[in-house]
């Protein structure tokens, strides 16, 4: 080893636990050989993908009559006349077809009968005519199921979402919060709601294919019952190079929507607009885009292969269809030169036969298609069903819209899936009037607490009261409107800037324009709204022409101006200035919290700047869930608890020199 590595090595520092070998002078960015799709975890949103190819056919089959009747329910449900008369008009057609095929075999009776040609030909003429007409009347009756299919298919996906939408937004806040729950919420809107479009066509058409089917058979039976036999030996090789190609592309499918995940992760690196400044810093792009190039050459490798695979079953299935149907032919001719079956007949025959393959193979196809997007579908269902279990509580007792007292009574309450609760006994009481300020370190059990009094979480142990009445007693919804919350990350409503302000209220056209104009002020957003080109009709999103965008410290003001337009008898602002500047939030507490624009107002400020809760009538401390100390800043700061400390090393980080001193003080 030369001298420069010794040195170099000299200076790497020693581990600090389990021993760490220096790293390789090179590693691949990603997956290098094999298969590219094995290092993907497959997405929330794919889990069904390709479900159809790992099924039996037994069990497609099996489970097709449960799913015809879910969507024939769901249509029922959205347009009862529609889905009447495309069932009577698909069962309809399906005769029509059969009636067009017994009337071709007249018409070849004639045809080959015995005497000059056109005697034979003009004795056709009327079975001819009926045929056209079989087939002008299936045209109709089509035409009239795909009007039918036209006008009931959006009412479908309609309900469905709306539903789905307005059962989503209302269940409770631990829910949302679940993120196995997230995944399926999303799932079933990305996928769900999609396929549910879909399907109903899709059922349409296997029935469709199903009729047409069991028509064939039953003209073959009425030709000869020894043709049923010729069918199955013609058509089943058929169905069995279907299912394989069908097969084929879910698989193909599936691993395609692997294969464009992983590529995507580098065009979606090389697109990010808050990628873009450190990509072009660090000269990051050619590294991104040689792997990109690399990983798009395997993925054209794969799918040549899938495809040179596909092609080959496809020949494969037609190689055996080939086969049967020669056998088919090879027998029928056989059955005409015996005499068991007259020459119309058998020309019919092979009309019907022909026509019962096509069948078969499209009842093949859309029976997997139908089959994995009824999984979707299902998905979508049980959100639904599951989230109707999630609804908040309903009750006849409503919130009072004043309330003089609230009282919090030895309140537990544990995340799910945590072991140490984030509220263990927690009592105090809040009163109108008054400003109380929650202080505490993080995950002391602040915000909990105040999603508590918020009605977003119920205790589960110990009661919120108010003015005596517990909140589980009460209507859930009727709380949350008797509460303004005014998060550290607010909501950007992509609308007007009226609507921003409005939308605490349940409304985003209608305002009152006193009360607006009252609470814009006292946030200061009355100055942010001023400059706005079209001011309170300014849409605040630059996905509509003329919106505009604001800072960060600009939105906490229009959710201060939204929590105090709602005017409700409970305040919870929980780190709302975190974003502005100091003039902004000195003017936001000097108006919620010193220039009171209602005194029987409830309000609870959550804050880690300390200076902002001087002011506050009462200052609880929460360390682990409890709280520890309780009274005014003065009251606190005299008993040199865990308030005086926090705020003296706070204090001295604005005075040069003190803050080490300061912070060596609260440490010991």
């Amino acid at each position: 080893m030369s001298e420069s590595t010794d040195a170099a090595a000299d200076t790497i520092p020693a581990p600090r636990s389990a021993f760490l070998p220096l790293p390789p002078t090179t590693v691949p960015a990603g997956p290098e050989d094999g298969d590219v799709t094995d290092a993907m975890e497959e997405a929330y949103w794919s889990v069904h993908d390709g479900a159809a190819a790992s099924a039996t056919v037994r069990q497609v089959l099996a489970r097709l009559p449960r799913i015809t009747a879910l969507i024939g329910r769901l249509a029922w449900q959205a347009d009862r006349a529609s889905t009447l008369t495309a069932v009577v008009c698909q069962l309809a057609s399906a005769a029509m077809a059969a009636f067009g095929l017994i009337a071709s075999v007249g018409v070849l009776q004639h045809l080959f009968a015995q005497g000059p040609t056109p005697d034979r030909v003009r004795a056709a003429i009327p079975q001819i005519l009926l045929v056209a007409g079989f087939l002008a009347a299936r045209a109709l009756l089509e035409a009239a199921v795909s009007v039918a299919q036209a006008r009931v298919t959006p009412k479908i996906r309609t309900a469905l979402e709306c539903e789905f939408l307005s059962l989503t937004a209302h269940v409770r806040l631990e829910a949302v919060e679940d993120a196995d729950w997230h995944d399926e919420v999303h799932r079933a809107n990305d996928r769900g709601l999609f396929y549910a479009r879909m399907i109903v066509g899709q059922v349409v058409s296997l029935a469709s294919a199903a009729l047409g089917l069991i028509g064939t058979a039953g003209v073959l039976s009425i030709l000869h019952p020894a043709l049923l036999p010729l069918l199955l030996l013609s058509v089943l090789p058929v169905g069995a190079a279907a299912v394989h190609s069908a097969r084929a592309r879910f698989h193909s499918f599936k691993r395609w929507n692997a294969l464009q995940r992983r590529v995507r992760v580098f065009s979606w690196l090389l697109l990010d607009v808050d990628a873009a400044a450190e990509l072009r810093s660090d000269t990051a792009q050619d590294a991104l885009l040689d792997e990109h190039r690399r990983l798009t050459v395997k993925i054209a490798e794969e799918d040549t292969r899938l495809g040179v695979n596909s092609a080959l079953i496809n020949l494969a299935g037609r190689a055996v269809g080939g086969v049967g149907t020669g056998i088919t032919y090879t027998a029928l001719a056989a059955m005409l030169i015996s005499g068991w079956l007259p020459l119309a007949a058998g020309a019919g025959a092979v009309l019907a036969i022909q026509s019962g393959r096509s069948s078969l193979t499209q009842l093949i196809e859309f029976a997997h298609l139908v089959y994995e997007h009824a999984l979707w579908v299902d998905d979508l269902l049980s959100v639904q069903e599951r989230s109707r279990r999630l609804l908040p509580r309903t009750a006849d007792v409503r919130a009072p819209e004043k309330v003089k007292e609230i009282t919090v009574k030895d309140v537990h309450f544990t995340y799910p899936g945590k072991d140490t609760p984030a509220l263990d006994g927690a009592s105090f009481t809040l009163r109108a009037g008054e400003t109380v300020a929650f202080v505490g370190l993080n995950g002391s059990g602040k915000s909990t607490c105040a999603k508590v009094l918020a009605g977003l979480y119920e205790p589960q142990q110990g009661s919120v009261s108010w003015d005596g009445i517990d909140v589980r007693e009460m209507d859930a919804k009727s709380v949350h409107r008797q509460v303004a919350c005014v998060l550290q990350d607010p909501v950007r409503f992509p609308f007007s800037a009226l609507s921003n302000i409005t939308a605490g209220t349940g409304t985003l056209t209608e305002a009152e324009p006193q009360r607006a104009m009252a609470a814009a002020r006292a946030a200061g957003a009355d100055g942010v709204i001023a400059a706005l080109p079209a001011q309170w009709k300014t849409l605040l999103s630059k996905r509509f022409k003329g919106g505009q965008q604001l800072s960060g410290g600009q939105w906490a003001k229009m959710a201060v101006a939204r929590g105090l337009y709602k005017a409700a008898p409970l305040l919870l602002l929980d780190e709302p200035t975190a974003s502005m500047d100091p003039p902004s939030e000195h003017a936001v507490y000097e108006a919620v919290l010193r220039g009171r624009l209602r005194t029987d107002q409830i309000t609870v400020l959550i804050s880690h700047r300390l200076a902002s809760v001087v002011d506050c009538d009462r200052i609880l401390v929460f360390d682990s869930g409890r709280i520890v100390e309780s009274g005014s800043h003065d009251e606190l700061m005299a008993t040199g608890g865990d308030y005086a400390a926090m705020f003296t090393l706070q204090a001295s980080g604005y005075q040069p020199g003190a803050a080490s001193a300061a912070a060596e003080e609260a440490g010991r």
